[in-house]
């Protein structure tokens, strides 16, 4: 099935051409559209940009949003991970969340990645999955792979960061993964 992915970040793509392999997935790069991240929930903004590249292309558009919910911070940044300073500037992002953190004991330090991911047909249909990664925040960054919030995402599990899990695990085990294999069995269904 050829599916557009309501996306024009690059890293994200890659990470759903894995997780997706079965399928041809192309990127958002190439069409004039801006969709505003201005809903309340992970739901509502992947809704929200799947069902306007679906509207803009007629075809079957899958998009996902994603964030990072610190528990001692009120599951802040949460929606706005992808915006939080600007959203540019990992790096920057990084710091200023573990200089946040500077002191915060061990137990206090618990996080998730939470995703939600959305397909939307031309015929009105959606289908949905969530997914959700547990961890903490770590007392540094670590780690090459991933992207994002990864160096800092400690995974108790595998005690390693999100960027030092081989890229094959992490597409098994995240919150991404877990939130489309949902859509990988609904796109089974629906075939």
């Amino acid at each position: 099935m050829e599916i557009i992915f309501a996306s024009k970040n690059p890293h994200k793509l890659k990470e759903v051409k894995a997780i997706l392999d079965k399928h041809t997935i192309f990127g958002i790069d190439d069409l004039d559209i801006d969709i505003v991240e201005d809903g309340k929930t992970y739901y509502e903004n992947a809704y929200k940009k799947a069902k306007a590249v679906c509207d803009a292309t007629g075809k079957f558009a899958l998009a996902d949003d994603s964030g990072i919910e610190i528990d001692c911070l009120n599951g802040f940044p949460g929606i706005y991970s992808a915006r939080f300073l600007g959203g540019e500037d990992y790096e920057l992002i990084n710091n200023c969340v573990l200089k946040i953190m500077e002191g915060v004991v061990l137990e206090k330090r618990g996080a998730r990645y939470v995703c939600a991911a959305v397909g939307a047909y031309p015929d009105g249909r959606v289908i949905e999955g969530r997914g959700v990664f547990e961890g903490r925040i770590g007392y540094g960054k670590k780690g090459e792979n991933g992207f994002g919030y990864d160096p800092i995402f400690y995974a108790p599990r595998f005690e390693k960061t999100a960027a030092q899990l081989p890229p094959a695990l992490k597409n098994e085990i995240s919150h991404r993964a877990v939130a489309f294999a949902a859509i990988k069995e609904a796109l089974k269904c629906s075939e």
